[in-house]
């Protein structure tokens, strides 16, 4: 499979994991047998590092509350800014951490029970990590879309706007 074919694939596995191998043949005009090489060959190598479900959290009664939170620190000599990514990713609390431009470093997604986990979360673990000097934490509201997906229930209206 050519190196097009492989990344047209990685947007279909990405779009909608739950495409069999030969629908994924079908769409590819390949082979099913040539989709499960690429697909094992790029879980091997780590280009697919998982699967997952899109859902949406606002529908699930208890599930907690999300935030993100802009993390400012200082890099370290040889290392830059990822020994302190790899402290910070190694919280079970820590969803995903990425290296940001612009006024902060590091943006870090935490999800807890209640506000005051993500608050001591903030306060007592990541805040007192050396070489981190300031956090701005954002508490997510709603979600209206996520990785291209809308989460909104709302069929789009089909009437005309009606202007005084």
């Amino acid at each position: 499979m050519d190196s097009e074919k492989r990344i047209k694939l990685l947007h279909l596995l990405h779009e909608n994991a739950k495409y069999t191998d030969e629908m994924l043949a079908t769409l590819l005009d390949e082979e099913p047998a040539e989709v499960r090489a690429a697909i094992a060959e790029a879980e091997q190598s780590r280009v697919i590092l998982g699967y997952s479900a899109i859902v949406n959290w606002d529908k699930v009664e208890g599930n907690g509350v999300t935030a993100v939170i802009d993390v400012r620190v200082t890099p370290q000599r040889e290392v830059g800014f990822d020994a302190i990514a790899r402290r910070i990713y190694r919280f079970s609390e820590v969803k995903s951490v990425a290296l940001m431009s612009g006024a902060y470093d590091l943006q870090v997604v935490v999800e807890g029970s209640h506000l005051r986990d993500v608050a001591t979360f903030v306060s007592e673990r990541l805040a007192t990590i050396e070489h981190v000097t300031g956090t701005a934490t954002h508490f997510l509201l709603k979600t209206y879309k996520a990785d291209g997906v809308i989460f909104d229930d709302r069929e789009d209206e089909k009437r005309l706007v009606v202007a005084p």
